[in-house]
């Protein structure tokens, strides 16, 4: 050996280890051990024993080798250390073995199982030898017991071997218990040697997930090149890291703690995934689905087209008729000024018609209005009046208010892309974090329910999102072509666009429809990784579209008072400020709850002062007061959006009939469409609602409430919420944009304000 020591330690690395491992002990004891024998014995500094075992391995089978041991000698100076040499793996281990958890608590373990992966073999049947050392470095004897016995077809109860089968690229994998406790962690490992089966190390390779009851992984044969894997489950030395409760806190850091008796009772099942065409299937219903409502809507244009053309061709026939006469100043007196001249109410004569036409062609700025001569008489009556009219706040300028609305649109545009572009870069590192470490513990998926496509987990739960990008979409090209027979009505002086219906402004229906669209890109940059941290993705633009959808309902009936895009964003800013300071400190904390009560009055107070009552204080206001704090902030902040969104729309309506207006067939479909897929999108949303509010629980206990796909064998639930919800939300846009198409033809001081 002295004479070829280099050449040994170049081509027998193992022999090195056993040289080394060997040093100190005076005496040598080989055994030929045999299975399912236990084998009482004593170990002391000056002996090692060595047990050798053989035992055949066939290609075709899988049999597993389990090696238990147990310290039957109480305060043992010093551990017992077990290696294990076998083909192509080293295992070595100590007896008591010492693990740590949470504030580094430490447990320890003197009864200890250890199951050998089986070395690959190229015969079909290979007699194969290992064996186990036994040494310590304590003078005095420490007495042990060692076992080691053959576990047919699974590798133990700790893990287990698969095969994909000929023609399956993909499986998902399903361990399922009746027991919520003691936390487990199942892992997906390739198959090598040694298997990572410890609390403290199964988390080194492959990918990995603690569970309670419930836990899944989808698995892909390309991320395997031996086309088999093992799933190890690992029952945990603490139950923190699936939301039980908290041990005490050991007074003495060295202290060590009973481990106890943690088992668990599970079943493994391991099935097909869907195959290629189930997700040529998914995406073609979903492209199906939406792209039917452009169909519609182009044949649903033609038509109006159609219909515009006609009446432009009437219109121009009664004035030809009429030789070139104009309405008469009785035509635009309001009714309800002559029926009681005690409203304060200027009529407007056809002079000052002109004279309005006449400015609205020179260069104003949006605050001229303030500046006219009749400014301060004028105000003081509009606002003494008992009942108001849209000619009473329709006064300013219109190109000015167009460009100010049109303000929102390239706001919300510059909002998105730098709102986006580090969401979108946040998120990739999010996935490729779960790609590279395994763990599937970062991101909130429903893993029963998670189908992956190239480097995305869960492609199902993005592809819904698309609704909304080709709804949203959709919407921008309706307000682009009612927008463009506007202008041309207004390039041909018609009087029903200069002075009749509800002023069309459509700077915000460009920045609803803009919303829209990024609520389906940010709802998918979330699902990339679904957690607490990031759910104000999923949310922000919903706070948008509901304060840009009142904002547009109150400018139908006060386009010259409503506010303008800087303070409407830096409201809607503020909001999105305190959800996250919500996420982040609102969860028990009574200091937050109190400011954010306190901030919230005070805003509808100056709100509905200065909007309902054009800045004219009245203390006739409500105040409401937080009962209950919910857990989850950002969804209660969204509720409240949406809660004043729907009231004020079914006041709109309401007032609307009250003051004699109708509502035409085109309008009232949309009404009683969108009512009934809001009405099942609220059952869907309340499903959903259950499993965010498990964001703010531990991944383990998220996942009880993981369900199978429901549609399509490829969307769940939340897919279905976003296709819902997308279609909602444009039936709802669609509302506000057709509801008042009754008053086209009306002149503006006979529309009332409300």
């Amino acid at each position: 050996i002295a004479d070829d020591g280099s050449r040994m330690l170049r081509f027998c690395p193992v022999l090195l280890v056993l040289m080394l491992a060997s040093c100190g002990a005076n005496v040598v004891i080989q055994r030929d051990a045999r299975f399912d024998v236990t084998y009482d014995d004593t170990v002391t500094s000056d002996n090692q024993t060595i047990y050798s075992y053989n035992h055949t391995v066939s290609r075709n089978k899988t049999e597993g080798v389990r090696v238990s041991v147990e310290l039957l000698s109480e305060s043992a100076p010093s551990p017992v250390l077990f290696v294990v040499r076998q083909k192509q793996a080293v295992l070595s281990f100590q007896v008591p073995l010492i693990l740590r958890g949470l504030y580094q608590r430490k447990y320890q373990y003197t009864q200890l199982g250890r199951t050998l992966c089986q070395p690959p073999t190229k015969a079909v049947a290979e007699t194969q030898f290992f064996f186990v050392d036994v040494s310590t470095l304590s003078s005095a004897g420490v007495h042990y017991q060692l076992r080691v016995s053959r576990v047919d077809m699974c590798v133990c109860a700790q893990f287990f071997r698969y095969v994909f089968p000929e023609g399956v690229d993909t499986v998902i994998v399903k361990v399922n218990s009746q027991k919520n406790f003691p936390c487990s962690v199942m892992s997906i490992q390739d198959i090598q040697c040694p298997v990572y089966d410890l609390d403290n190390n199964v988390a080194f390779i492959g990918m990995y997930q603690t569970m309670t009851t419930t836990a899944a992984i989808t698995v892909q044969r390309k991320d395997f090149p031996s086309n088999s894997f093992y799933v190890v489950v690992v029952v945990k030395t603490e139950d923190e890291a699936c939301g039980g409760p908290l041990r005490f806190y050991p007074l003495l850091p060295d202290e060590l703690l009973d481990a106890g008796n943690r088992s668990k009772t599970l079943d493994v099942i391991v099935s097909p995934a869907i195959n290629s065409e189930v997700y040529v299937m998914g995406m073609l219903f979903c492209l199906g689905i939406f792209l039917s409502f452009y169909l519609l809507t182009f044949l649903m244009a033609c038509v109006e087209n159609k219909r515009y053309d006609a009446m432009c061709f009437n219109l121009s026939a009664v004035s030809l008729a009429d030789n070139g006469s104009t309405l008469s100043s009785e035509a635009v007196t309001d009714s309800l000024a002559s029926a009681d001249g005690n409203y304060g109410y200027m009529e407007r004569s056809l002079e000052s018609v002109g004279r309005s036409r006449h400015e609205s062609l020179s260069s104003v700025e949006e605050d001229d209005y303030d500046t006219l001569a009749d400014i301060d008489s004028d105000k003081n009556i509009v606002r003494t009046k008992k009942f108001l009219c849209v000619s009473d706040l329709a006064r300013k300028d219109k190109r000015i208010l167009s460009k100010k609305y049109q303000i929102y649109f390239w706001n919300i545009a510059t909002i998105a892309v730098f709102y986006a572009l580090p969401v979108i870069q946040l998120v990739i590192t999010y996935q490729t974090v779960v790609n590279v470490t395994g763990n599937q513990d970062i991101c909130y998926y429903n893993f029963l329910c998670a189908h992956p496509l190239g480097a995305l987990s869960s492609f199902n739960n993005i592809l819904s999102n698309l609704s909304y990008v080709l709804l949203g979409l959709l919407f921008l090209l309706i307000i682009l072509q009612r927008d463009i027979l506007h202008n041309r009505a207004l390039e041909r002086n018609e009087n029903t666009a200069l002075e009749c219906g509800i002023p069309k402004h459509f700077g915000l229906y460009y920045a609803m429809g803009t919303a829209l669209m990024m609520e389906g890109l940010l709802s998918a940059c979330y699902h990339v990784c679904p957690n607490y941290t990031n759910f104000q993705f999923d949310t922000s633009f919903m706070y948008m579209i509901a304060g840009l959808c009142m904002l547009k309902l109150y400018q139908k009936r006060h386009p010259d008072i409503n506010a303008s895009a800087y303070s409407a964003y830096a409201c809607l800013a503020a909001v999105i400020f305190f959800s996250v300071l919500g996420v982040v400190f609102g969860k028990g904390n009574t200091a937050f709850w109190i400011v954010f009560s306190v901030i919230h009055i005070l805003a509808t107070l100056l709100l509905s002062t200065q909007l309902y009552y054009m800045g004219r204080w009245r203390l006739g206001e409500a105040a409401y007061g937080l009962i209950k704090r919910p857990s989850d902030f950002a969804s209660y902040l969204l509720a409240i959006a949406i809660c004043n969104l729907l009231l004020y729309f079914a006041f709109y309506i309401i007032m609307k009939l009250r003051s004699g207006e109708r509502i035409q067939c085109l309008a009232l479909v949309c009404i009683l469409f969108t009512a009934v897929v809001w009405g099942f999108a609220l059952f869907f949303f309340f499903q959903v609602m259950l499993i965010d509010l498990c964001l703010q629980k531990t991944p383990a206990e998220s996942r009880e409430h993981n369900r199978e796909c429901i549609l399509l064998s490829f969307f769940d639930d939340h897919d279905i919420w976003h296709f819902l919800s997308s279609i909602a939300m444009f039936g709802s846009f669609l509302v506000l944009l057709t509801m008042d198409d009754d008053l086209d033809t009306v002149q503006r001081d006979k529309i009332y304000v409300f």
